[in-house]
């Protein structure tokens, strides 16, 4: 795997794959030290147009983990500010050599087409309203890791599908999966072509219990150029997903940041059927197996010839889990 841009550059095989490969990298959280060597010598930069907190600190602890150099990039502040474009900007970090990008931007498409000017390795870490690929990955280990065979199972993903690029890329995953995946919402906040993905549609939650999974969307009051809703009030009395619409046996998901008291009510955020923390530990498994994959399968300008298993450790079971 070259690059990774898009869920639907994976087949089931390649997500069980990665999700393996996550799980694998388990063990390595619960040491004093936690390193290996499987990326010694690589670099990899973090490209973020927009704001981020779980997902640029994951991608910055995935890479470090694996004994990557990490170099943190930030529009704010930087010769973006000046004007510079996107194109001469990568162009100025890829002179640097990195062997993979991670990128953030506010442009659908964005990272695939910076893959025409770097040899990096390009990860797609959520580009404009399009897609959030290693979201939707995190969020189908932590799925698997607490049900196994995501076959059959029935996910409602609810809120704000229009600005969310989670919810295009989860409905992918999900589906190649095995799982049958609604969207609810208001109608405004459902696009009307949604539907062309293989997904249910609905606008109210009357339906709701039937769900095995709620996975709820934040209202992206930062994308919305117009009101798509009346007020935050009469939205969260209608799609609120609180201890009276959450059922005793369905599991709770989120991609966080969490508007209390809009998408969410406080007592299940915090409650027993909560998995938003377990996404959170997941991002950093999964990143951590992302880019072992893109780089491991000769992503960025070069590969060094020890490769992630060689040199030290040679006679581990799991080369790439020695400790460094």
């Amino acid at each position: 795997m070259k690059h990774l841009l898009s869920i639907e550059d994976l087949d089931r095989a390649a997500i069980e794959r990665l999700c393996d490969r996550a799980a694998s990298f388990a063990e390595v959280a619960d040491r004093p030290i936690k390193k290996v060597p499987a990326l010694r010598g690589r670099t990899v930069l973090n490209l973020f147009y927009e704001s981020s907190t779980r997902t640029r600190s994951s991608f910055e602890l995935a890479a470090k983990r694996l004994s990557a150099d990490v170099v943190n990039f930030a529009a704010s502040g930087s010769s973006v500010e000046k004007g510079e474009s996107l194109r001469d900007t990568v162009q100025t970090l890829a002179a640097h050599q990195p062997h993979a990008i991670v990128i953030r931007t506010p442009w659908a498409g964005a990272s695939k087409l910076i893959t025409q000017w770097t040899d990096a390795a390009i990860v797609n870490a959520g580009d404009g309203q399009h897609e959030h690929p290693t979201q939707a990955l995190l969020d189908v280990y932590t799925l698997r890791d607490r049900l196994g065979s995501l076959d059959g199972l029935n996910v409602w993903i609810v809120g704000d599908v229009r600005h969310s690029r989670v919810a295009r890329s989860l409905v992918l995953a999900l589906q190649t999966m095995g799982a049958t995946v609604t969207v609810a919402g208001p109608p405004t906040l459902v696009p009307q072509d949604i539907a062309v993905l293989g997904c249910q549609v609905r606008y109210s939650l009357d339906e709701l219990p039937q769900a095995d999974v709620v996975y709820a969307l934040r209202m992206q009051n930062e994308r919305m150029k117009q009101a798509y809703v009346p007020s935050l009030r009469e939205y969260a009395a209608n799609y609120q997903i609180d201890s009276r619409r959450l059922g005793a046996r369905q599991l709770l998901m989120h991609p966080g940041p969490v508007n209390r008291g809009v998408e969410l009510a406080g007592d299940v955020v915090d409650g027993p059927r909560s998995l938003i923390l377990d996404q959170v530990r997941a991002g950093v498994l999964v990143r951590m197996a992302v880019l072992y994959e893109v780089l491991a399968s000769g992503g960025g300008p070069s590969t060094p010839a020890s490769g992630p298993g060689r040199g030290r450790g040679t006679d581990h079971p799991n080369p790439e889990l020695h400790p460094a």
